[in-house]
C-alpha cells in the first residue's frame, strides 16, 4: 500500500472538485437516480462527462481508495475530457492539467506496486 499516492489521488480529486467549482460546473443538486444507475461507460447516455466526474467517477474513487487502499488498474480519462470538453467557451487548462494527472496517478501507482 502506498499512503503518499493514495494521499496525493485525495488531493487532486480535490483540485477537480475546485476546478469544476470555479468555472461554474458543479452542480448541487444530484442528477435523477435512473441517470446515474446507466450501464454504459461514463453514463454517455443519461450524463454529461463532467456530471460523470461529479457524481460517479469522484464518489467512486474515494469509496474504492477506502475499501481497497489502492488505486483502480486502469485509467483513461484524458481522451474522453478532450472530447467531450472540445469547443467549450470556458477555459478548460486546468481541468485538462488535472485530468491528466489523475490517469498518472494511476498509471504510476501500478508499475511501482
Amino acid at each position: 500500500m502506498n499512503r503518499a499516492a493514495l494521499a496525493e489521488m485525495r488531493l487532486t480529486l480535490q483540485e477537480l472538485e475546485q476546478a469544476l467549482k470555479t468555472i461554474d460546473w458543479w452542480q448541487e443538486n444530484p442528477p435523477p437516480k435512473a441517470a446515474l444507475a446507466s450501464v454504459q461507460p461514463f453514463c454517455v447516455d443519461t450524463l454529461t462527462f463532467t456530471e460523470w466526474l461529479q457524481w460517479v467517477y469522484i464518489p467512486k474513487m474515494l469509496q474504492f481508495m477506502e475499501v481497497y487502499q489502492a488505486l483502480p488498474a486502469a485509467s483513461g480519462l484524458l481522451p474522453i475530457a478532450e472530447e467531450a470538453w472540445k469547443g467549450c467557451a470556458e477555459s478548460t487548462d486546468d481541468l485538462y492539467r488535472i485530468v491528466k494527472k489523475l490517469d498518472f496517478l494511476v498509471l504510476h501507482f501500478h508499475q511501482v506496486h
